[in-house]
């Protein structure tokens, strides 16, 4: 018989916005108000949040129809990175951001089984950090590890593989969960499970069904109960 210990989940890592944190909201704030000061119409919020994975560039691109080349895009970039980086540092906006729904039943139920969870995300520190501490995840979350730690960020395992060494975990032996295709691609490369959260930042026209994440979850309370299922060990590998 296999001993379980060798099926022991040593670590769930989770991408931050649009996996962990519904940090949609405030990206609809900044990224309206300053089409509005442009004189430019104001974009409906569902069509913003379906970017919001694709950061500062993504919304720059969606709101003023420019790319990484184009003269003035990091101009705006860099107005959109300033004014959201103020904005969410105000604790009592009315935009804040928040645990997704049922991700506290989650993140309490990992705790209870003694498996440390930590984020792996592509957002800058100064711009994570003030936000798990507004929502009291601070000293919860096991290990941040931000673009600002690695010298290359997700897709490349690079971050993933920091994770796993500073919670002296074997990389086979983490689950990583993430909305975007490149955080499929970057648990594919460490060698962690994959799980797309199908319920996050997924543009109209994507099709994660093409990331191949070894296993998908239409809310965070599926998360939950795959783990159930699999009596909150490894599961086989599909």
């Amino acid at each position: 018989m296999e001993d379980s210990r060798s099926r022991t989940i040593q670590a769930i890592l989770f991408d931050l916005d649009g996996t962990l944190i519904d940090t949609s909201d405030d990206f609809v704030h900044i990224l309206n108000a300053m089409l509005i000061e442009d004189n430019r119409p104001p974009i409906p919020a569902d069509i913003i949040r379906s970017h919001v994975s694709n950061g500062s560039p993504g919304m720059i691109t969606l709101g003023y129809g420019l790319q990484p080349s184009d003269g003035g895009f990091e101009r705006q970039k860099q107005r959109f990175l300033t004014l959201y980086k103020n904005h969410t540092r105000l604790a009592d906006r009315d935009s804040s951001a928040k645990l997704f729904d049922d991700m506290e039943d989650v993140l309490a139920a990992i705790e209870a089984s003694d498996i440390p969870w930590g984020i792996v995300t592509n957002k800058p520190r100064h711009l994570a950090e003030p936000m798990l501490a507004q929502l009291k995840l601070t000293e919860r979350c096991s290990v941040l590890v931000c673009p600002d730690d690695v010298s290359k960020a997700k897709p490349e395992p690079d971050a993933l593989w920091l994770a796993a060494d500073i919670l002296n975990c074997t990389p086979e032996a983490c689950l990583y969960a993430g909305d975007h295709e490149r955080d499929i691609q970057a648990g594919h490369a460490a060698g962690m499970i994959t799980i797309a959260a199908l319920y996050g930042f997924i543009p109209r026209d994507e099709n994660p069904e093409q990331w191949r994440a070894d296993y998908t979850i239409s809310s965070p309370l599926e998360l939950l109960e795959w783990l159930d299922e699999c009596d909150w060990l490894l599961p086989d590998h599909p």
